[in-house]
């Protein structure tokens, strides 16, 4: 029996069977050496006491840290605020968790300083790889990846990148499903307020955007640039409305921004949709709850990043691993549209 409190260890298994700690250890770890009832005998015993294996022990013995890391450069009042990041380590962990690997997360100012961190935890042994997200135009994390030999997979990449594998994003047929919907229902003058001008994913539905208006509409569309933030939505909306000839409706780069805009429509005496449709490039349960609802481009966060997280380790243990496809967005028409 062990202590009340008190960690079982290999000397108690050892005790409970019999056998000395040199023969559990070859049980345990499914070496050569014991019988098939001494095996049986030592894992029914680490079950009955509760024993599990040390995972600094073991990450010593294989050289490996069991964890992946995320580093999130983003401040932290967006991080609060945007349900895209709680979906993204629900599903990290619902794939990592089972596997016994931890998520290390932490938030830092740029993508300058994330490659600082991702040197010293690569240096430390503290992660065996990570997810990187937020790509931008001639992203300065990739090389210092590959220089490092730091094993990654990029969530959500809108090109090709050279040594680490992706889940790619192709932005075309969402903005084109989002535009033909608004053009069903009259609108033409139809603008975009998108995310940091400094993502590759901004750029990539900028140009999406565009293409679908100019087909739709023959014109190439408004586009602003905000943050992300509720009040970057707002802002953005007003400056929008404040124009000559104002959009009659606007597709929003993510759900915040939209719930955020679509209030203050409202309290300024608008109406949604009949003065102003929205349209949000992100869904989530914000937009479900809202009232009126919003229309989103809905897909399955948890499961891609589920995907990303399997393919990561899948890296980590040194195969070779290819880009696969983000999971199709599917536009969910709603109240605001």
């Amino acid at each position: 029996m062990v202590e009340a409190g008190r960690r079982p260890t290999i000397r108690d298994i050892a005790r409970e069977v019999g056998i000395s700690k040199a023969s559990v250890s070859f049980a345990l770890n499914g070496r050569p050496g014991v019988s098939a009832e001494t095996r049986a005998a030592v894992l029914d015993a680490a079950k009955r006491l509760g024993w599990h294996p040390s995972s600094a022990a073991r990450g010593l013995s294989e050289a490996r840290a069991r964890a992946v890391g995320l580093v999130v450069a983003r401040p932290p009042e967006l991080l609060q605020a945007e349900p895209f990041f709680a979906a993204l380590i629900a599903g990290l962990e619902s794939a990592l968790s089972p596997l016994g690997i931890g998520l290390t997360l932490t938030l830092v100012g740029d993508v300058r300083e994330e490659s600082e961190v991702h040197r010293r935890w690569w240096a430390e042994r503290r992660v065996d790889g990570v997810v990187v997200i937020d790509v931008r135009a001639r992203d300065p994390r990739l090389p210092v990846l590959r220089e490092i030999g730091l094993p990654a997979v990029v969530f959500g990449s809108h090109a090709k990148v050279d040594g680490i594998p992706s889940l790619r994003v192709d932005d075309r047929a969402p903005a084109t499903a989002a535009l033909t919907h608004l053009v069903e229902r009259g609108h033409r003058r139809i603008a975009r307020v998108g995310g940091p001008a400094g993502l590759a994913s901004t750029r990539s539905r900028a140009s999406a955007f565009r293409r679908a208006s100019e087909q739709l509409t023959g014109q190439t569309g408004t586009d602003v640039s905000a943050d992300y933030t509720p009040e970057g939505g707002v802002r953005a909306v007003r400056e929008l409305l404040a124009l000559p000839e104002p959009p009659s409706a606007v597709l929003f780069d993510n759900d915040v921004m939209a719930v955020a805009a679509i209030s203050a429509c409202l309290r300024d005496g608008l109406r949604v949709p009949d003065d102003l449709a929205v349209v949000a490039w992100d869904d989530s349960l914000m937009c479900r709850l809202t009232c009126p609802g919003v229309s989103a481009l809905g897909r399955d966060v948890v499961g891609d990043a589920g995907r990303a997280a399997r393919m990561l380790v899948r890296a980590t243990e040194g195969e070779d691993v290819a880009d696969e496809p983000m999971s199709e967005r599917v536009l969910v028409v709603r109240e605001s549209s």
